[in-house]
């Protein structure tokens, strides 16, 4: 190797000068605002995905407590059901089938 080749500078050098900084501070900001933005959105998601599970919690326990209450209400409009929950009123079960009242001044008039 010659002393020409030892000597020479590299063509590419990164240089941290106060002028190059100045130049490309811009840059920087702007990258300063997207990694903001990164961990803000990051933040965001995470708060987003536990209201769902927050959400879809609360209302499996409403399923849960809207199939208990229909089914209660089914098993107490049972007829046998009825007729226990009525028989402290006096009221009790036909055993006859109702009777059908007509009236004779309706029918005269047609």
């Amino acid at each position: 190797m010659s002393d020409k080749d030892q000597h020479t500078k590299p063509r590419w050098k990164p240089s941290l000068s106060y002028h190059w900084i100045m130049k490309n501070i811009g840059f920087f900001l702007f990258l300063a605002a997207l990694a903001v933005i990164y961990i803000y959105n990051g933040h965001y998601a995470d708060k987003i995905v536990r209201d769902i599970n927050r959400t879809n919690k609360e209302l499996k326990e409403l399923q849960y407590e809207y199939k208990t209450l229909k089914s209660e209400v089914m098993f107490r409009s049972k007829q046998s059901e009825l007729a226990k929950a009525v028989e402290p009123f006096g009221l009790k079960e036909l055993t006859q089938p109702p009777v059908v009242l007509i009236d004779s001044t309706v029918t005269a008039h047609k």
